[in-house]
């Protein structure tokens, strides 16, 4: 009797336990045939010409009551052409390993992540933030890259009237260029309109930055933006964009010009995509990528779970 009173005891614990907290595994399966500028046709898993990474995460999230929730993300990157991790970084969780507290204050996180600069531009740019993106391929998202490491970040709460904010800052013990890092973005995103500005700089260097929007008129949509690539070889100019679907067919196109480019030649880049989606969570796709005057193919199938 003893027993089964302990038993029932502990699982009471554990229920309340778990009525509290949460953890839940995800991922993409992303993979189909591509052909790289130089390189022969093959099947591709996390290439420039997949629309995303095939990745598994588990994220984690306890309710501490009173509107205070902390949580954790952990994100590792694979190829489903022979199964090996695929590093966004160094590291086995490379793509994501962060935690968080938040409140009806906002989120303070810590951990590697994505940065302000990419959620910025991913706001407005019409492909998904696709691997194949003409605007991650030519400015990368507002020319910082997609992730930072070491980052401590705020981010506003939900609900000023269609304005947010996130504000990250890396010490420069944490950088790999040992420089310190500050890294921000302003978004809109209401009804049909989506706007962002980001920036982001390294101590002593220049900022770097993007200005841009989407206007989604239902079944079509257009974006533009100016993107400015201050830090190390400058690469400044604009992107613009349309969007349409036609019931499960969506179909993109998007162009980039260069204004400026140290480099040498002014390019003029570009991406086509189309896509079917099959289900809420699948979908194919076809996609064409000109980027510095190279040509990159890619058809294949996204599954998220």
């Amino acid at each position: 009797m003893k027993k089964s009173l302990i038993a029932l005891a502990v699982l009471a614990a554990s229920g309340a336990a778990m009525a509290q907290s949460s953890v839940t595994l995800y991922g993409v399966a992303d993979a189909g045939v591509v052909k790289l500028a130089g390189d022969k046709t093959k099947m591709g898993g996390s290439t420039t010409m997949n629309n995303g990474n095939s990745r598994l995460g588990v994220r984690g999230i306890e309710d501490l009551g009173g509107g205070l929730k902390v949580g954790f993300n952990f994100e590792t990157g694979l190829s489903l052409n022979d199964g090996a991790t695929v590093a966004s970084g160094n590291g086995f969780w490379a793509r994501t390993a962060k935690m968080w507290i938040g409140g009806n204050w906002g989120t303070f996180q810590m951990g590697r992540t994505l940065t302000p600069s990419f959620y910025g531009v991913s706001a407005w740019e019409l492909t998904g933030a696709a691997n194949y993106s003409v605007v991650g391929n030519t400015y990368s998202w507002a020319g910082a890259g997609a992730r930072n490491d070491s980052q401590f970040s705020y981010k506003t709460p939900d609900g000023l009237g269609g304005f947010s904010a996130e504000v990250g800052f890396i010490a420069k013990g944490n950088s790999a260029t040992d420089q310190s890092k500050w890294d921000a973005n302003v978004i809109y995103a209401n009804g049909p309109i989506a706007a962002s500005l980001a920036a982001n700089k390294l101590s002593g260097g220049k900022a770097n930055w993007a200005l841009g929007g989407k206007y989604n008129f239902g079944s079509f949509a257009v974006a533009a933006g100016y993107h400015a690539r201050r830090d190390g070889v400058r690469r400044e100019g604009f992107s613009l964009g349309g969007q349409a679907q036609f019931g499960a067919f969506t179909v993109t196109a998007d162009i980039a010009r260069d204004r400026k480019n140290d480099a040498g030649k002014k390019y003029t880049n570009f991406v086509l995509e189309g896509k079917y989606a099959l289900s809420k969570r699948t979908f194919v796709y076809v996609a064409g990528l000109r980027v510095d005057d190279k040509n990159n193919y890619g058809l294949g199938m996204r599954h998220n779970f």
